[in-house]
């Protein structure tokens, strides 16, 4: 009897990687999921916050496209590891701070070594040629097999038929009639696909799954190393920089301000971490003070949290300062008008 293969494939969420998966279970190979998380991800954060989100799924698509495919999903923190691809990208990055091709590579080399380790034959992605401009092109995609040590256990079912011939191809594990000759950024052939194998739920197709990708947010991480003159992070830094307004008054501190109850309850839970501030004499929003502000900073801070609450028009509002250990004192301050807070203030 023929051994039956098993391949392991890297599941971002997305429908590329739903599609590419499906096509190898119909070819009767025994396939398992694996999600990286760098926390940069999109999806399960700022849609379970925010209320103009609250229309969106509240649910990891990951977890969800597994079980859709009815296989399991190993779930695999990189936080650590991931920092170095990050500060220091061999092949550069994006239009904003995402380094998309050498996050490929780390991932697809995290990826072999699961493979050997748990007794997988080859690896499958989503990727698409010509559909990412950094990562999934003609030229790069090689660099990919090649720099991750994958080689050609390396699987990319939806654009099988426009590259080289795979190992697991030339062995005949898997057939290459029954994969796909996708190209270009045009989501239609996986969209009609998707109806072909029945899935009519999936994540939009054009979304972005990375918050590296995103300019606001990118320029939001590059000002926080300048503030603190290192190039660094922690977990709480990339989920702090998702929400809120940031407002860098002064280089040495910055205020973030909730900019509704959803995103207020997610930074209360911030209060030991950072001292923070809320309006007292009327309802306003949460704001927590990144830094090292002076008593001059605090009245500056003030001013503003009043500025985004219901007693922006007061002539004077009660703020209440409270710092790391949880003690407590109030100010009085006239808030500050939107035309006195400088748009270059603004990260």
């Amino acid at each position: 009897m023929n051994q039956q293969r098993k391949a392991v494939a890297l599941i971002s969420g997305g429908l590329d990687s739903m599609l590419a998966t499906k096509a190898i279970l119909e070819q009767g190979i025994h396939v398992e999921g694996i999600n990286f998380f760098t926390g940069f991800c999109v999806e399960g954060h700022t849609h379970a916050i925010r209320k103009q989100d609250s229309d969106k799924p509240k649910r990891n698509n990951s977890l969800w496209v597994a079980e859709q495919l009815g296989i399991k999903l190993h779930i695999i923190d990189i936080i650590e590891e991931y920092k170095q691809v990050l500060l220091n990208p061999k092949h550069g990055y994006g239009a904003n701070m995402n380094p998309c091709l050498d996050c490929k590579i780390f991932m697809v080399n995290k990826a072999k070594q699961w493979m050997r380790e748990n007794g997988f034959d080859f690896i499958i992605t989503g990727e698409v040629v010509g559909q990412r401009p950094m990562s999934q092109r003609k030229q790069t995609m090689p660099i990919v097999a090649a720099e991750s040590g994958a080689d050609d256990l390396l699987v990319r079912p939806l654009s099988a038929q426009n590259l080289p011939a795979t190992l697991p191809e030339r062995e005949g594990w898997i057939s290459r009639d029954k994969m796909f000759g996708f190209s270009g950024r045009s989501r239609k052939p996986q969209m009609a696909l998707a109806k072909q194998f029945g899935f009519s739920d999936y994540a939009q197709p054009a979304g972005g799954c990375c918050f590296l990708t995103d300019e606001a947010y990118s320029l939001k991480l590059v000002d926080l190393w300048k503030a603190r003159g290192k190039r660094d992070y922690d977990l709480d830094d990339v989920m702090l920089l998702k929400v809120g307004r940031h407002i860098r008054p002064k280089p040495h501190f910055k205020i973030i301000v909730a900019r509704e109850d959803g995103e207020a309850r997610f930074m209360s839970g911030y209060k030991k971490d950072f001292m923070s501030m809320n309006c007292a004499s009327h309802r306003g929003p949460l704001a927590l003070i990144d830094g090292t502000p002076s008593e001059d900073d605090l009245l500056l801070a003030g001013q503003i949290t009043a500025r985004y609450g219901q007693g922006r028009d007061a002539e004077k509002v009660e703020v209440t300062i409270r710092d790391r250990e949880g003690h407590e004192r109030n100010i009085f301050v006239k808030p500050l008008p939107a035309d006195q807070i400088p748009q270059e203030w603004f990260v």
